[in-house]
């Protein structure tokens, strides 16, 4: 339980998330666009 409240507690594991996250939605957006201009 000591380490799961370091880990939530801890800044860099936000930040990866973060990252994570910005990187999931450029994904989609670049996925999204090539599937409009694939069709065209």
């Amino acid at each position: 339980m000591e380490k799961l409240k370091t880990f939530i507690m801890d800044e860099s594991g936000a930040t990866a998330i973060e990252y994570g996250l910005l990187a999931a939605l450029i994904s989609v957006a670049i996925m999204g666009t090539l599937t409009t201009l694939g069709t065209n």
